[in-house]
């Protein structure tokens, strides 16, 4: 059996749910998801968040936690990002925003270790955090196997094409490049943290990848 860690993205949360439950016939699956269609104000797949906005924030996740536990069913367990122990850093420059950063997650893991299926949103109590940090973030406080990201692009696209796999200096030179751009960003950036943490990740579409 395997460790993972399922990040869905907002615009893909009520359908990922049969992919996830695909997963988790077999495996332990930690879900963490965004609720980017939700929210207005980004930057780089991070949003600049005052405390007024912070509120509508809490309402997004909530709203898409609700229905991702839904479509999940009864093995689904609803947090917070404070209630999965999620550790932040602040982002000043982006206002009430924090980066999330890896530490033990006992609660996590005991649900996991029980067959359930922990669904994070991570906004913690005065604070958003981006949800693709995060999961790289939690893969590896958790000590997951994979990170998935389940998006609706079909995974890291260069000169048109889609990359098969990339090793963790090409991923980082191509960061570096400058070329890339919108949603990937954010995306790529926390499969280079998660590899740096010992866990490889996967960027595709909602459909359960191989391997």
């Amino acid at each position: 059996m395997s460790r993972l860690v399922v990040k869905v993205g907002g615009a893909v949360a009520a359908r990922s749910a049969e992919a996830v439950l695909e997963l988790a016939a077999a495996d332990e699956v930690c879900v963490v998801h965004g609720a980017g269609p939700q929210i207005s104000l980004e930057m780089e797949g991070r949003r600049v968040t005052t405390a007024e906005g912070l509120e509508v924030v809490r309402r997004s996740f909530a709203a898409v936690n609700e229905a991702l536990c839904a479509a999940i069913g009864k093995r689904s367990v609803g947090l917070f990002g404070d209630e999965a122990g999620l550790h932040v850093e602040d982002v000043p420059e982006l206002g009430l925003v924090a980066e999330a950063s890896p530490v033990s997650l006992p609660r996590v893991v005991r649900l996991l270790e029980e067959r359930k299926i922990p669904v994070v949103a991570t906004v913690t109590r005065g604070r958003n955090v981006n949800a693709d940090s995060a999961a790289a973030a939690i893969a590896e406080g958790i000590g997951a196997d994979r990170l998935l990201f389940l998006t609706d692009v079909d995974g890291l696209i260069v000169g048109g094409e889609v990359v098969d796999s990339i090793d963790l200096d090409s991923a980082e030179a191509l960061m570096s490049s400058g070329t890339l751009e919108g949603g990937i960003i954010p995306k790529l950036g926390a499969a280079i943290a998660a590899a740096r943490g010992g866990v490889p990740a996967f960027i595709g579409r909602t459909e359960v990848p191989a391997g």
